[in-house]
């Protein structure tokens, strides 16, 4: 029976940690697991026994980490290893009606812009991984423990592109409700069901009383079937070894209030074993399933900003180089920094998506798309619109795209729709549709509706739901259509109310021709905002648009209670409409010179946001008229510190920390490159030693750590992972430091952590250590004698800083 099926009946239970188990039955400290599949198979396939009798319905093979990333160093390939693990488990579930999952873990870097991980270099990598699972015999496909949203893509596209298994899929969420780089519960639902995925959730990080109000939310959202495999309650250290804190009685009976909830698979992470899967199967099973809402969510979204189309939301119009000359200029002369500021521009003025359109005859457009679609995603917050007639635009565009995009646009024509509505659903986008076709625009109302009822029923026979079909009646111009306005209004009344779905116009093309443009324009508005539109196209850095629109917020009960309209205008003397002087400046200056006016003030803000490429060419500018060492203390590091502090409070999230990082970095180099043509010392707040300890293999949390610290000002000697502690204590006399950072992500390893500290205090070294890591705590940090403890990035600055500075 498929897996759908089944889930539609009963509730699923998958096995619990495999960690734990080969911890218990003798796994050394620094062994790598994966390996055990061809050297020590029983002891694996004993374990997998041990689930099927406990009643797990589903096991996972031994492949958490088996990429060629992590596995480089070893004497088996990927391949070698996926099939051993899979044979494993197949031997096991003989005569057992039990299926086998192909576990892919996270590759263990970083992808693109927060590190080095280029999104088809980690989709190639899960390739690997899938099509050998799929050789091997493996019935699912399960990604886990995930923590970015683009990785997690890059493995959902490379299973569904390379096997016809369903693919299962979990991200690990914290306390914050978001993951370690910030993704929401809400992107990730949104992404992962457009995708196609069979069912989402999470996994590890937490215990199960931390992770119920996270799955009460997705059980609330998901229209798929929901996965909770959360670990056997917060890890503690007690007599140099990890125990966790929950019962397998407790932990049965809040997985129990999950699956009443909603949740159909269940299943154990880190500390759980055959135990605790069986008192789950024993609680769970007296459970009648539940049956999930149907009702998807209407939204697209960034990893961490997701954007619920429950009213009106203004998608700005500016990325376009449609009668905008200098516009045209900048995508000739590959100006990426002009169109990042339109972008900046509107996002201050309002703006909740942006369209995004670089068609110019004289240039690529696909490669072009790509480039700005990423600058973009490592700059801005808010969604992103693709605007193309190219069907080979579109989907190189929504390939890369991290999170849920809207394509812009179909129309009736029937090879436009079959050309771009596959691609949507692939990617899991929302879609425009104009109401033209073979015929031209309809002039009258019920004409165009016509053929909007066409697009959204050719819509659904491509499986994309009608909460993500948006529909454009088209906006006529006022001067040479006068009647055919009223008939647009007219159409999109009838789409709202009679199809049910989300409507889209163009409101500028209104006024085309005519004098006093914005009177026309925000007239019109207020007249289709009346007649049910949901996301006006308009510049937002028009006070006139936004005024009509925060006005209608009030009066159409959507802002409730006034209380935005209050913030926004209870002040008006004061406020100017800035938005509009920074566009007119922008256009009406060369984005390669610096003004008089872009001093300090403007860098400190082009850090905040993160544009790169602006920090260096304003570093020289000050450089003229300050000394290195004043740029750096006076206006690199406050920038950051503001940075720090919104990362703290929650405003901002990991890519942006690290974009604003990155931008200092690009300061920093123009700062450096002068140092070294004057022959003067180079600027350093001092030396620090970063290692991942023995054992581990594990660097992320180092070398976003690393990544910080350089853009602080400090010199970092970074010794890598699976460090000797011989070679930390060399490297301390060598570089005579006087903070060693060290970084472990697995309990196995935090036993080398402390070596490591005592092999330090055995050499007299005189320093301090600060520790990290997705494992360790306070409690740890303490009990292993660290000096300090690091939760995160700017906790090491600021150790670093109390030590250095």
């Amino acid at each position: 029976m498929e897996i759908k099926k089944i889930l539609e009946e009963k509730i699923l239970f998958f096995d619990g940690a495999m960690g734990t188990m080969l911890q218990r039955a003798g796994l050394k400290r620094g062994e790598i697991p994966e390996i055990l599949n061809i050297e020590d198979k029983d002891k694996i396939i004993n374990i997998h026994k041990k689930y099927i009798e406990a009643g797990a319905n589903i096991i996972t093979t031994n492949t958490f980490g088996a990429n060629e990333l992590k596995l480089e160093d070893i004497k088996y390939s990927v391949e070698e290893i996926i099939d051993a693990a899979v044979k494993n488990a197949k031997k096991a579930s003989e005569n057992r009606d039990t299926l086998v999952a192909l576990d892919i873990g996270p590759i263990g870097e970083l992808l693109e812009p927060m590190g080095t991980l280029k999104f088809e270099k980690a989709y190639n990598v899960f390739k690997r991984q899938v099509i050998q699972g799929v050789k091997s015999g493996a019935d699912v496909i399960l990604i886990e423990t995930m923590a970015d949203l683009y990785e997690v893509k890059a493995a959902v596209l490379a299973a569904k592109e390379n096997s016809k298994l369903p693919v299962f899929c979990t991200m690990t969420f914290e306390k914050d409700r978001r993951t370690f780089t910030g993704c929401s519960i809400l992107s990730m639902i949104m992404t992962l069901e457009g995708l196609g995925v069979d069912a989402l959730g999470v996994n590890c990080s937490l215990g199960p009383v931390e992770l119920e109000p996270i799955v009460s939310e997705i059980l609330e959202f998901s229209s798929i079937p929901v996965m909770v495999q959360p670990n056997a309650g917060l890890p503690k250290m007690v007599n140099g070894e990890t125990v966790y804190e929950i019962s397998k009685e407790e932990f049965s009976s809040i997985e129990k209030r999950m699956a009443e909830k909603g949740a159909r698979i269940l299943g154990g992470c880190c500390g759980t074993d055959d135990t605790f899967i069986k008192k789950v199967v024993e609680e769970v099973s007296k459970v009648k399933p539940i049956s999930k809402n149907s009702s998807k969510i209407c939204g697209v979204c960034t990893p961490t900003n997701p954007v619920i189309i429950d009213g009106v939301k203004v998608i700005g119009e500016r990325i376009n180089p449609t009668g905008k000359k200098l516009f045209k200029e900048a995508l000739k002369n590959n100006d990426i920094d002009y169109i990042v500021k339109q972008a900046l521009s509107q996002i201050d003025a309002g703006a909740d998506i942006l369209d995004v359109n670089v068609g110019l005859p004289e240039i690529n457009e696909a490669e072009m798309m790509i480039k700005v679609v990423k600058e973009l995603q490592s700059v801005i917050d808010i969604p992103l619109q693709i605007d193309s007639n190219d069907k080979n635009v579109i989907e190189k565009a929504l390939r890369i795209y991290n999170g849920k995009a809207i394509v812009n646009s179909v129309n009736g024509e029937e090879k436009v729709l079959n050309s771009i509505l596959p691609i949507v659903k692939k990617y899991g986008a929302s879609v425009i549709g104009l109401t033209l076709d073979e015929k031209g625009i309809p002039l009258k109302a019920e004409d165009r509706f016509k053929v909007a009822k066409k697009i959204v029923n050719k819509c659904l026979e491509y499986g994309i739901s009608k909460e993500d079909i948006i529909i454009d009646c088209l906006t006529l111009t006022v001067s040479a259509q006068q009647k055919e306005v009223v008939e647009t209004l007219k159409a999109l009344n009838m789409v709202k109310n009679r199809l049910k779905v989300k409507t889209v116009l163009g409101v500028s093309n209104v006024s085309f021709g005519l004098p006093n443009r914005e009177l026309l324009n925000s007239t019109f508005l207020a007249m289709a905002l009346r007649d049910g539109l949901d996301l006006p196209i308009v510049n937002p850095n028009k006070s006139e648009i936004m005024n009509t629109i925060y006005s209608f917020k009030v009066l159409n009960n959507e802002d409730v209670g006034g209380e935005d309209y209050i913030k926004l205008y209870s002040n008006l003397k004061p406020k100017k409409d800035s938005a509009i002087r920074n566009v007119k400046a922008i256009d009406n200056k060369d984005s390669n010179k610096v003004s008089n006016e872009e001093t300090s003030e403007d860098l400190i803000k082009i850090i905040i946001k993160g544009i790169k490429d602006k920090s260096a060419i304003i570093t020289k500018e000050l450089l003229k008229n300050n000394s290195e060492l004043k740029i750096v203390n006076e206006y690199l590091i406050p920038a950051l510190d503001i940075v720090g502090k919104k990362y703290e409070k929650g405003d901002i999230f990991l890519p942006q920390l690290i974009q604003s990082a990155e931008t200092v970095k690009k300061a920093f180099e123009v700062i450096k490159e002068k140092l070294i043509l004057e022959n003067k010392d180079q600027i350093s707040r001092g030396k620090i030693i970063l290692a991942t300890v023995k054992g581990d293999i594990h660097d992320i949390g180092k070398n976003i750590v690393k990544t910080v610290l350089e853009n602080y000002g400090f010199t970092i000697i970074d010794l890598g992972k699976d460090v000797p502690k011989e070679e930390v204590v060399k490297a301390a006399k060598e570089h005579n430091v006087k903070l060693i950072g060290l970084s472990a992500l697995m309990t196995t390893t935090v036993k080398s952590m402390e070596e490591t500290i005592e092999a330090l205090n055995e050499n007299n070294i005189d320093c301090k250590v600060f520790v990290g890591g997705a494992v360790l705590n306070e409690d740890y940090a303490e009990m292993i004698k660290a000096d300090y403890y690091a939760k995160d990035a700017k906790e090491a600055v600021e150790i670093a800083e109390k030590i250095l500075c």
